[in-house]
């Protein structure tokens, strides 16, 4: 991952003119992001890595340009199937809604990424299970080779994914982020008709949804990111119900 940003970063300057200088360095790097759940950890490695060169030696590669060099370090060299959406947000930070409409991606290189308010949101948690961990390209492999063939089912399912996310947009732009549960929830019910989808990781769906909680997968399986209604003991007792299950509970920092 490592070797594969620093290529990237190399042939990014090169295109575009841009002498970093010859200063040798070093890079060594740890990290607490749970593996292969589902949580972005290699794409936050190269992530950081790009903009430890980027200051380092004094580059500016522009916001929007930069998850499409970090997908292209993951994708294009090591051959692991990805989307842009982690890269969008190690990038970005905060909240962002992203439009990846063929025609703006077509249009501009890039999809079209707007900030909005953290304080909108509803009360979050993540849960993970080290032990449902599994390769992002186990599951986006098949799928993107599916939504290649033109599968009716995959092709209506993204659609139907993209329209929720716009809802749930229109709603964290009105102030009214604590009614995006139930979208939460259609997303998740939506990627189990085109996903097969083990009796382990519904469990941890379904854990949180028996104690009132909206839950979806937070990537492609291991994790969930789930709202509730900001309850004390409800989030005790979500805490409890994911610890007897295995599942470490966080709460995000956005």
């Amino acid at each position: 991952l490592i070797k594969a940003a620093i290529k990237c970063f190399g042939e990014y300057c090169r295109e575009h003119g841009v002498d970093p200088g010859s200063r040798n360095f070093t890079i060594g790097y740890r990290t607490n992001i749970p593996v292969r759940v589902g949580l972005a950890g290699s794409s936050a490695i190269v992530t950081a890595v790009l903009r430890a060169l980027m200051t380092f030696f004094d580059v500016q590669i522009p916001e929007e340009i930069l998850p499409n060099l970090i997908l292209s370090a993951e994708r294009d060299e090591l051959g692991i199937s990805a989307g842009l959406q982690d890269r969008v947000i190690q990038v970005y930070e905060g909240v962002v809604f992203m439009d990846f409409q063929r025609a703006i991606m077509e249009r501009s290189g890039h999809g079209r990424y707007e900030r909005l308010a953290p304080t909108a949101l509803p009360p979050l948690f993540v849960a993970y299970h080290d032990r449902l961990a599994e390769g992002t390209e186990i599951v986006h492999d098949e799928l993107r080779s599916r939504f290649n063939r033109g599968e009716p089912a995959v092709i209506d399912a993204m659609d139907r994914l993209a329209d929720l996310a716009q809802q749930a947009r229109d709603l964290i732009i009105a102030g009214r982020g604590p009614e995006i549960g139930p979208l939460m929830d259609a997303n998740f019910d939506l990627r189990a008709t085109i996903c097969p989808i083990s009796e382990g990781h519904r469990a941890l769906v379904a854990i949180g949804r028996r104690l009132g909680a909206s839950v979806k997968f937070a990537g492609s399986g291991g994790a969930v990111i789930g709202a509730y209604d900001g309850d004390p003991d409800r989030l005790d007792q979500l805490r409890k119900a994911f610890a007897e299950f295995g599942a470490p509970l966080i709460i995000p920092e956005i």
